[in-house]
Order: structure tokens, then sequence, then C-alpha cells
């Protein structure tokens, strides 16, 4: 790999602002490292090499006149292929779209975009977003880089395998469940959800977040101020604030943190997971921090009954869909979206009335802590060609216990790096705050990573 593809965000930006690097020369090595890797790993989707350097080359001749766009001109970056792009189709994974060209881009885009960010690639989802998966209907099969054999984790798959890959610094991904910090904590990278509304979404929806998923906790800080300013069309916003996003590492002497190791729900923790968790735990106490060991505060009635009222959605959005539309959909997805169908209105208001419940057991949970820490995912990852840890439609979601409840709760949430199995998959920490904490999550994960080192051995493909 080039030794530029070992930069981070900050050194890139700082080499355009002294000469020592030009926009052109970090975009043709990026190029390069696509053409070498990118048909072993399938992250990918509306690849333009030819128009990103020719924005390259023009945002090198706005540094050589002292006069960038933006904080970010002519900083690569990959957008996961359901947040729109002005003028691009929003497959959101399935064969099954009408592939009908985004009229505006989304807020995230839109703020990147206006800081110079240069978009050289959308990154890849399953069928709507709705596994924890590359595996698509439309999409080339994304791959985890560290086993090309393994499933890199979804939806935000083709944007974790971009990271691990090389494929630049930063790589926005969307998150309802977990799909920012599940495939960031299988594929080694730091991924970070904030306080809902803190970076604008549209189509908003409960839980539904768009955030930087990036090889270290800096990359991620200097996307931040872009994707945190404010935009209209997102009614569930926070109000505009002004955060430093230049987080120093936390001081956690004096900090309680709850130790969450159970789920109350779903799978149950692999070994190696929970070995490397109780590790991250341990390392936090030998800097000062109160660690308390917590009971589960989700239960499996409440995990079963948000997928009943995610099914009962999805089935209303597919049933006004032709027959042989509806059959591009991967089956999977399709056998799955049927429990909801017989689902009656009552049973619907009570699902949803139980993702209120866990919005209030989450709040609870944090109650008298500065943060939890808890597995990502509870197990390794599992073979590319499924759909999900246990391939089992019943029981879709048994993997997202302790992501979950961080989306419903609007909590801010990241996944870093925190081991490795036995089998040389990453394991991620999560790290989630009270509401409005962002900085507090962020700070706690610069001190975890300044402790452990961010990894510097990436996969070689």
């Amino acid at each position: 790999m080039s030794e530029l593809l070992s930069l981070t965000a900050r050194q890139i930006l700082a080499a355009y602002a002294d000469g020592s690097l030009s926009p052109r020369d970090y975009m043709q090595a990026i190029v390069d490292r696509v053409e070498a890797v990118e048909p072993k790993v399938a992250a990918l989707w509306l690849y333009r090499p030819e128009e990103a350097l020719a924005e390259a080359e023009a945002a090198t001749e706005r540094w050589a006149k002292g006069a960038p766009k933006g904080p970010l001109d002519g900083l690569p970056v990959t957008i996961k292929e359901m947040i729109a792009t002005k003028g691009d189709p929003v497959p959101n994974g399935t064969a099954a779209s009408n592939l009908t060209p985004a009229e505006d881009d989304a807020p995230a885009a839109a703020r990147l975009r206006e800081d110079g960010a240069i978009f050289f690639a959308k990154t890849t989802a399953p069928d709507f977003g709705m596994l924890s998966s590359g595996l698509s209907s439309f999409h080339k099969l994304s791959r985890n880089p560290w086993d090309l054999s393994q499933n890199p984790g979804g939806s935000s798959a083709g944007a974790g395998a971009a990271g691990a890959a090389g494929f630049g610094p930063v790589h926005m991904g969307t998150d309802i469940g977990g799909s920012i910090r599940i495939p960031a904590g299988w594929c080694g990278l730091f991924g970070f959800k904030a306080t809902q509304g803190r970076v604008p979404v549209y189509p908003h929806f409960p839980g539904r977040c768009h955030g930087p998923m990036t090889r270290c906790v800096d990359d991620a800080l200097v996307v931040m101020p872009s994707l945190a300013r404010p935009d209209w069309r997102d009614a569930t916003s926070v109000p505009p604030e002004t955060l430093d996003w230049n987080v120093p590492p936390a001081t956690v002497r004096g900090k309680k943190l709850g130790l969450l190791l159970d789920a109350g729900c779903g799978l149950p923790v692999d070994k190696d997971v929970r070995a490397a968790i109780v590790a991250a735990a341990e390392r936090f106490a030998a800097e000062g921090a109160e660690i308390v060991e917590i009971k589960p505060f989700m239960t499996q009635e409440l995990l079963e009954s948000l997928v009943s009222f995610w099914q009962a959605r999805f089935w209303a959005k597919i049933s006004d869909m032709t027959p042989e539309r509806r059959t591009r959909i991967l089956p999977f997805i399709l056998e799955w979206a049927a429990g909801g169908k017989e689902l009656d209105g009552a049973a619907v208001a009570v699902a949803f009335e139980n993702t209120i419940a866990i919005r209030d057991a989450a709040a609870r949970a944090l109650h008298g802590f500065d943060a939890i820490l808890s597995p990502v995912n509870p197990t390794s990852s599992f073979p590319a060609e499924l759909a999900m840890p246990n391939n089992d439609p019943r029981h879709a979601m048994e993997h997202i216990g302790f992501t979950m409840p961080w989306n419903m709760g609007d909590q801010p949430a990241c996944s870093i790096h925190c081991g490795m199995t036995s089998t040389g998959i990453p394991v991620g920490l999560q790290i989630a705050a009270n509401r409005f904490d962002d900085l507090g999550v962020l700070g706690l994960a610069r001190a975890f990573e300044d402790w452990t080192g961010a990894i510097t051995e990436w996969p070689d493909l």
C-alpha cells in the first residue's frame, strides 16, 4: 500500500496547505489502490475516477493559490449509496429500486461538498439497509478485507470494507440499529453515531443517523464540524450548537463507567469478544475510572417487539409494489418482511409503544454513569454469502442488542477497535453516553486510542 494512504485526514489537509502534497497526487494514490483491491472487496458503486481526478486537479490549483474552497478541499470521501447525492440514483441496495436520480444532496453530503470534499464513489449497502451484511440483490457481494471469506457487516457494508481496504480516510455511513458501528467493529474502524439530530438527516426517521467511519478517531473529528452544521429539512434536529470538535483525550480518573457484558436479548457474547471488552474495561480502570458491571436493560420481548414494528413498516412500504418488482428483492428480506403482513393495528401500536420503552430503558441505564462500555457485536463476523449472523429470517435481528438501544434512545455511541478474535477479525468496543454528550464519547474514545494505539498494520490485499 502507498505510504500516502497511511496519512490521517488532518495530515493530508496540512500537507495540502504547506504544499508537500497535492490533492491530485493523493487522489491518484486512492485510484491506484482502488484499481488494485476493489475487485476483491467490492466496496464501491458509482466509482468515478476521472471526475475525481479532475476535481482533485482543481483543488490542487486552489491550494497553490492559497484559496481552498473550504476546510476539506480535495479530501476524498466515500458516501453510502443510501445518502442521496444530487443527480445520482438511490438504489437502497435493491434490484427493486426504480433508480430515480436524487434532486438534491442529503444534508451530510451537502455539508461535505460545500466544504470541498471529493465524492469519488458511493459505497454499497444490502437491500433497504435491512441486513448486517454485504449481501445485496443490486450490488456485488462486499467482503471483509481482514478475511475475504467473511462479512464486513452492514448495512454500511461498503463503507466498512472501503475503510479497511485503504480507500481514503473518511467513509460516510448510516445507522438505525447499529449500521455504522457494526461494520466498523468487524472492520477495525472507528464509527461514530452522534446524538440523533446532531448530524441532520433527510429523510429522517426515529433512530436514523448519518456519521463517519474512519481509521482513527481524529479522522472523524476532522469532518464533524461540517456534518454538524444545521439543515432545515431535518425536523428532528437538535438546536445548532457551537462545539469544539478538536476533542482532546478525556481524563478518565474519577469517571464512573458501566460495563455491559450481556445485552439481555439476542445472541450470546463469544468468548473472544468478551475477553477483549473486559480487557478494555480493565484499561479504563487502570487509568482511574470506576467500572461497575451492570445488568441487562433490554429484554427479548422488547427486541422482538421492535422487530415487529420494523416488519410492519417495511411490509407497508413494499405492499404497493407490483408482484414482479417485489420478486427482485432479496428473498431473505421478503421472508423477514412477511412477518409484518399478519400484524393488526393493535399489535403494531403495541410494538411502537415498546420502542418508547426501549428509549426509557436506555436513559435509565445511563443514569448516574458518564458512559457505558459494551461489545458492539456479540460475535465475530460470519461468511460473506450469508445475510445475517444466524441467517434465519425468523430471528434476523438477534445481533443488535448492544447497538440498537442507543438509536431508540438518541444517545451518542461509537465503535472503537479493541482487539482481535482468534480468527483474525477485529473486535469493536462500544462507548455510549447520555444524550448531547457527543464530546464525552469522543474524548473517551481518544483516550482509549492513545493508550492502545490505532491499527497501523491494515490488510495488505
